[in-house]
């Protein structure tokens, strides 16, 4: 005991002493993205005036300041675990495993790693900068949310394409099949379902591959700065525990450090995936640990720390909660008039007839996830305020994040399929045949913790007398409130769809309320919804519903605590977009004339069918 004492005493004196290191650096450096030396990367802003919300800086860094609390929450748990034993001897034929804090050793070190800034090039980007436990693991800039959609990378202000999905219940989807008997996909992690879980059989630890070498996020310029950053790390100690204790032993070259500040693409280069030059043996220690990196991400967002089924629904399947009159209808007209039951399925039984009764229950030992992990094209709009289609200009590094512009259109799985642009490689070649099937449809969404929000801020929607915080809904976030969500789901296909872009909604008409723009893929919609002929009333109950989903009532949602910003409030007697129906109205942009759809993404055969204009 003594002597694990000291070790955990040598591991702080050691974290101190870098931080101190860290302190001397340049307050510019600190404070947000620097690369070697501690120099700050150049901004990057091809955006017109008015793309970007005018406190993002500040934003970024509270919501950096917040990510600093959890670690050091992280590692203070780390040293209060007594170490987990190895057996010298197995007992018996059983495989080798970590007896004792075997469990709550890995689900830290998952911990530790999702919110270890320093697993960027500029140490200024950790996972958890676009999913914050408050914010049920999404966006937590509301300013963002509102705006610009995707959350700006290690480089500021590069950006993705797409709105950060919710961590919680996303290992619960399985390795990505495809379907004969019905034909359709199932499966996978990330909107698109590229992490399908091929090689590792997990979908949810290879999406964790991800983000450290994308581009427009925490941007390394190869999967072994990982292995790199992580050999640098104060819980090193416990990687090697769990991991193997020569396991981040690489030989890295003396550049290492040079080439992992450096975002991914830039031009020096030249395209190459592997600027660091290992051997073939180091090469494969170094993927090693990367497997390992998304094994332990894995094994944190599995636990109840993340995934906790602690809502008002859960609690009212136990008998220790009883809805509201308003909850009750709205969980009826999910199961019933609305149809979301069958996607969104809860195990019970769904689409009603007139005077029939639900008898079906929902196993308590097993609590519905609310997703039948397949994918679907719901018809959104194209939004303009998207900033990835202004990212057509070469940032400071060479790097070019969308040289087509408006000419982009996102087709989802579609894209995958074809290993096409911003997505990732399809590994199976027989899905190929499939993709014109599959254009524009993207994952189908565990509704749980759709509302979740800061205790601070209790409401998603606006102008309900409440602090609300701003969320975005659906892949590219042109929803902006679960009043707009089910209002979209029950009024896409009336008299409101109109043969316009957004911004250009026709005089008389609402955007968002009576008017919803054309659909930006039109090919493979889901016909399920669109037109459930829901009253005004009813839509509201829906909303009641989907707020019984949120984890955190009967014990309170870990790190929920952490947020330090501000909650949004509106008044509606001087704000006409103050309420959920016309929420975030009053930062909608007109959409530039659209040209055809770039032919690097609607001509990569097997082409769309018919063709996306």
């Amino acid at each position: 005991m003594r002597e694990k004492r000291l070790i955990a005493l040598l591991i702080v004196c050691a974290a101190v002493a870098a931080a101190l290191l860290f302190s001397t650096r340049p307050i510019s450096a600190q404070n947000g993205q620097h690369g070697t030396g501690g120099a700050p990367f150049p901004i990057y802003n091809p955006y017109p005036p008015g793309i970007l919300p005018a406190n993002l800086e500040s934003e970024i860094a509270r919501v950096l300041r917040e990510i600093d609390v959890i670690e050091a929450r992280a590692i203070e748990r780390w040293h209060s675990l007594p170490l987990p034993t190895r057996l010298p001897q197995r007992p018996g034929p059983n495989p080798p495993v970590l007896q004792g804090t075997g469990t709550e050793s890995i689900e830290t070190l998952g911990e530790l790693m999702l919110f270890d800034k320093n697993i960027s090039p500029g140490r200024n980007q950790a996972c958890t900068s676009c999913h914050m436990p408050y914010a049920a693991w999404s966006g937590p800039i509301p300013s963002v949310n509102l705006t610009i959609i995707a959350y700006p990378g290690t480089v500021h202000f590069r950006a993705g394409k797409r709105t950060p999905q919710r961590h919680t219940y996303a290992p619960f989807f399985p390795v990505l099949q495809y379907n004969q008997e019905q034909g359709l996909f199932f499966g996978g992690n990330f909107w698109d379902s590229r992490a399908t879980g091929y090689r590792l059989r997990n979908p949810d630890a290879e999406q964790a591959q991800g983000p450290p070498v994308d581009t427009q996020e925490m941007g390394f310029p190869d999967t072994a700065c990982v292995a790199f950053r992580l050999s640098q790390a104060v819980y090193k100690p416990l990687f090697e525990v769990l991991w193997g204790k020569d396991s981040l032993n690489i030989k890295f070259p003396h550049d290492t450090e040079e080439i992992c500040a450096t975002p991914g693409g830039a031009a020096v280069f030249g395209g190459d995936p592997e600027p660091i030059k290992l051997t073939p043996e180091e090469r494969t220690e170094a993927n090693t640990v990367y497997d390992h990196w998304g094994a332990s991400i894995d094994a944190y967002e599995q636990s109840v720390q993340v995934s906790t089924f602690t809502s008002k629904f859960d609690a009212m399947l136990k008998g220790n909660y009883t809805f509201t009159a308003d909850e009750m209808a709205g969980l009826q007209l999910f199961n019933g008039k609305g149809n979301c039951n069958s996607c969104h399925v809860d195990g019970r039984g769904t689409t009603l007839n007139p005077g029939q009764v639900d008898t079906s229950t929902t196993a308590t030992a097993n609590p519905p996830v609310f997703t039948c992990f397949g994918s679907a094209n719901e018809g959104l709009p194209l939004n303009p305020r998207d900033a990835f289609y202004y990212q057509t200009t070469p940032d400071s590094f060479g790097f070019v994040g969308n040289p087509y512009g408006f000419g982009y259109r996102d087709l989802g799985m579609g894209t995958f399929l074809r290993s096409g642009f911003g997505s990732g490689p399809n590994p199976n070649r027989n899905w190929i045949q499939f993709a014109p099937m599959v254009d524009g449809q993207f994952q189908v969404a565990t509704t749980r913790n759709v509302a979740m929000t800061p205790p601070q801020c209790p409401t998603t929607e606006a102008g309900t007398g409440k602090p609300y915080f701003q969320k975005e809904f659906f892949h590219n976030g042109y929803i902006k409130s679960l009043k707009q969500l089910v209002h979209f789901y029950n009024t896409r296909d009336t008299s409101f769809a109109k043969n316009v872009t957004s911004g250009h909604c026709p005089a008389g008409t609402i955007e968002r309320v009576t008017c919803w723009p054309m659909k930006e893929v039109p090919n493979n919609l889901d016909t399920t919804t669109g037109m459930l002929g829901l009253t005004d009333t009813e839509e509201n109950q829906f909303v009641a519903f989907l707020e019984t989903l949120s984890d955190g009532f009967t014990t309170p949602y870990p790190n929920s605590d952490t947020f330090t910003g501000a909650c949004m409030t509106c008044n509606p007697a001087t704000d006409p977009n103050c309420s959920p129906s016309r929420q975030g109205n009053g930062e909608l942009i007109p959409t530039p004339p659209l040209p055809p759809c770039a032919s690097a993404v609607c001509g990569v055969a097997p082409v769309p069918s018919p063709p996306i204009p």
